[in-house]
């Protein structure tokens, strides 16, 4: 049998078919039941996440979970903070890394490298802020709103995000970073890059003795999001960007 798409046009079977559905998803299949034809059904992604949560130090066995547009998942990160989890998905997705007192937020436009930092957790509150809403309402929104499903994966507001937190951190806290593109570029606990500058933000006050960003930071990122709404956006295939308002510091 083929066990991508399974088809019993004859009515006595179709119960048969339909009793075989957790089988075959369970197998990675997909199944069809129909009396008349079969096509091909919607078959949800193979998406492989990987990335690095730490606050300047690692965020070690931490429990990362993960809500895509479809599907969710969740693992555990090693020693050095690194995760990374393969399962059936479709972007945009929502990370959580939980270690402690420390939760923190990141997010997945596509497959590939996304780290979970206090710098993506203000990367959230400033698009939270650019959408007329607070960080908490677009995480528990997010599996239903189509709007906050159609920013997320928009690589081209994400990433203006992206470089709206790096430049009014840097600014504000009169810090030298060095790396803007934070949410994407692999990197190890310990090393220059984006753990010295999460080193230096810290040093600085903008992340707490938890590991979170202070109040100030996110104060700031939140009135930064407010002064530079997105308009409509439309929605990018494949996570490749797509227009929409660009986002510049305050």
């Amino acid at each position: 049998m083929n066990t991508h798409y399974a088809c019993f046009v004859r009515p006595a079977l179709a119960a048969i078919c339909v009793a075989s559905l957790a089988t075959l998803a369970a197998c990675g299949g997909n199944a069809c039941v129909s009396l008349d034809s079969c096509g091909g059904g919607t078959v949800t992604p193979n998406v492989a996440i990987s990335g690095t949560a730490a606050t300047g130090s690692a965020l070690a066995s931490a429990t990362v979970s993960i809500i895509c547009v479809q599907g969710s998942g969740s693992t555990l990160s090693d020693g050095g903070g690194h995760y990374t989890i393969t399962f059936d998905a479709t972007p945009p997705c929502i990370l959580t890394v939980t270690s402690g007192g420390t939760s923190l937020h990141s997010l997945a436009f596509a497959g590939g490298t996304f780290n979970t930092t206090p710098e993506t957790e203000l990367m959230l509150v400033y698009i939270a802020s650019q959408l007329g809403t607070n960080e908490s309402v677009l995480i528990a929104g997010f599996p239903t709103n189509s709007r906050f499903q159609q920013v997320l994966s928009n690589q081209t507001d994400v990433e203006a995000a992206q470089s709206a937190v790096f430049t009014n951190l840097k600014q504000h806290y009169a810090v030298t970073l060095t790396v803007p593109a934070f949410l994407t570029t692999s990197f190890t606990v310990g090393q220059a890059g984006v753990d010295s500058d999460l080193a230096a933000l810290a040093a600085a006050g903008a992340i707490d003795a938890n590991g979170m960003p202070d109040q100030a930071a996110v104060s700031l990122l939140s009135a930064a999001g407010l002064a530079h709404p997105l308009t409509a956006t439309s929605a990018p295939s494949s996570g490749t960007g797509g227009s929409g308002s660009n986002s510049a510091m305050m």
